[in-house]
């Protein structure tokens, strides 16, 4: 299953695949910094969701929207 996501990281994770996959079909790919708008404002929870795409799962940069929000999905939230 992997490690618990702070449930405000895998709400907004869901919410924006679901967004893309409604918009843009079941094939549209998608990177971590989708999550996020381009001021970072939240530092710690960029690099959070930068350190489970990156290194726990070791993801491409561009991954499909249907599959990360399976991953995220199964995770247990903090």
């Amino acid at each position: 299953m992997g490690n618990a996501m702070r449930a405000s990281l895998r709400s907004k994770i869901i919410e924006v695949c679901d967004s893309k996959i409604r918009s843009k079909g079941a094939d549209v790919g998608l990177s971590f910094y989708a999550f996020f708008a381009n001021k970072n404002d939240n530092p710690a929870l960029l690099m959070e969701a930068a350190q489970w795409w990156i290194m726990e799962r070791k993801l491409d940069h561009f991954e499909k929207a249907v599959k990360i929000r399976k991953m995220v999905e199964d995770l247990p939230s903090l």
